[in-house]
């Protein structure tokens, strides 16, 4: 999109194999990709990305076109770098004074949020609460809560009580050592939340702010991954309510000889039936509703813009679904206590169109620290394609938690 004419361009397309991600990847690449952006040459000069997020996706097949999102870094402002660590590009378009050692620990200028009562009603019906779950639905109820992952979307919020421009929010961002993130190679990988502390009603009498960090910059099979950590907290008391954290996987932008980070083994659904299953039939105007929790990136409502991008239509937000599937959880195994929600993570696999209906399947598969463990995936029950793989979550067992 040019920032002056405000026209959207056409794609520019990358396309990877399954057995090209594999080879950039290894073992965490089960997936292909087509990679798409409807954003000109000239203004993806001038994105830079720590951390992608919402519409990319890991694909399920070698065909599924994955869009490209412009991340609500935009927000931040650069964290001023010295020179020395600046990366720069090389006549063949590679980068020179490359370290991702030097990307650890760097900490974002904060991001100040603020939400009120009814951003925390529009959330929960956004994410299919049902009436019998009146306390994330009617603020004069004697147990109202916020539901536990709301603060997932503050990130792209922020303190906006009106819709936004998201394109002119995109800004650079500069992480010593590490070269701008390609947004027309880069995918948003996996989220995951961790309750801290209950999550407030309203930001009113709070000073909110996110804190991020870079946990590592990796480089592993030609590829450069970032972990990132976000924390949520009131900084007039320093109480924490939640962490986040992210993965940004920046496609075949490796290859600089940088650590290769820790290796986590992929968990395996257990063969067995299902211990629970929740199904929710999206509705045709789901992702309207849902970007006005505040991703207004118009992939979610311009039939057209996703047509250009490769997709049938618009497409459901991914934290959508990612949200949807958190609620089924604690729906079907936690009672619908807030209390009793802990951790949550999910790696994102293939788009979700508005109207298909989404099945989460859960296994208990283990007990930590009085909580049961939960393995998950969400599939589109339409087609059977997987919308969400890696899942887990902690849900407090109902003896050592508060009852609704």
């Amino acid at each position: 999109m040019d920032a002056n004419s405000r026209r959207w361009s056409s794609p520019q397309t990358l396309l990877y194999s399954r057995d090209a991600a594999w080879n950039f990847m290894g073992p965490r690449a089960d997936f292909g990709l087509v990679i798409q952006s409807s954003f000109s040459n000239s203004h993806l000069a001038r994105l830079r990305f720590t951390c992608t997020t919402v519409l990319c996706y890991l694909a399920e097949t070698d065909t599924a076109p994955i869009p490209i999102s412009l991340t609500k870094q935009a927000v931040i402002r650069n964290m001023p770098v010295k020179a020395s660590d600046k990366p720069v590009k090389n006549a063949s378009g590679r980068y020179d004074n490359v370290d991702f050692r030097k990307a650890a620990g760097f900490k974002y200028p904060p991001v100040k949020c603020s939400y009120n009562r009814r951003d925390v009603l529009l959330f929960a019906n956004a994410i299919g609460v049902s009436a019998d779950e009146r306390h994330f639905l009617y603020e004069l109820h004697p147990r109202f809560a916020a539901f536990p992952t709301f603060p997932i979307n503050l990130f792209f919020k922020t303190t906006d009580q009106d819709v936004y421009d998201f394109i002119k929010k995109c800004t650079p961002t500069d992480v010593p050592g590490t070269p701008p993130f390609d947004a027309q190679r880069s995918v948003d990988g996996e989220r995951g939340i961790e309750i801290v502390n209950p999550v407030p009603v309203s930001s009113d009498g709070l000073d909110l702010e996110i804190h991020q960090k870079v946990l590592g910059v990796y480089d592993k099979g030609g590829s450069m991954i970032l972990e990132a950590e976000q924390e949520l907290l009131d900084v007039r008391t320093g109480t924490v309510y939640v962490r986040m954290t992210s993965t940004a996987f920046g496609m075949g932008q490796g290859g600089y000889g940088g650590p290769r980070g820790p290796s986590r083994p992929s968990p395996r659904i257990p063969d067995r039936a299902p211990d629970a299953v929740h199904v929710f039939r999206t509705t045709p105007e789901l992702a309207l509703l849902y970007r006005l929790c505040g991703d207004y990136n118009p992939m979610h409502a311009d039939d057209e813009f996703g047509r250009r991008a490769g997709f049938k239509g618009h497409i459901l937000q991914g934290l959508g679904t990612w949200n949807i599937a958190a609620h089924g959880i604690l729906r079907e195994l936690g009672g619908s206590d807030p209390a009793r929600f802990k951790a949550f993570t999910a790696r994102f696999k293939s788009v979700v169109y508005p109207g298909e209906t989404l099945e989460t399947r859960m296994w208990k598969v283990g007990i930590e620290k009085g909580c049961d463990v939960v393995m998950f995936e969400t599939v589109v029950r339409e087609d059977g394609r997987v919308a969400l793989s890696n899942g887990q979550c902690k849900i407090l067992q109902a003896s050592a938690g508060s009852k609704l």
